[in-house]
């Protein structure tokens, strides 16, 4: 993709993105609280690095990164309750 500008050209590419959604940690549940991020917005994540908490009614659980990446938007801030299993939480760019 590129963007004219007079005579000069200016070229970028765009990485993959992917979301990350929230975790079902248990066959019945529904929804959680995300109660804590590891990460921040512009943050390189690796493969296994813990980037969330989750809190259900029965516990709290650490997730970690599947694959490595950087965060681009986090989508659900910390301490929002009620967040619905499959809910986009946090944006990912691929690994360059």
């Amino acid at each position: 993709m590129s963007e004219h500008a007079g005579d000069n050209v200016v070229k970028f590419t765009l990485r993959p993105r992917r979301q990350i959604l929230m975790p079902a940690l248990s066959p019945m549940m529904e929804d959680g609280i995300l109660a804590r991020w590891f990460v921040k917005e512009g943050d390189q994540v690796k493969a296994g690095q813990i980037i969330a908490e989750i809190e259900t009614d029965k516990a709290t659980i650490e997730i970690e990164a599947i694959e490595k990446g950087r965060v681009c938007r986090i989508l659900v801030p910390q301490g929002t309750a009620g967040v619905m299993v499959n809910t986009p939480i946090m944006d990912m760019f691929d690994a360059a």
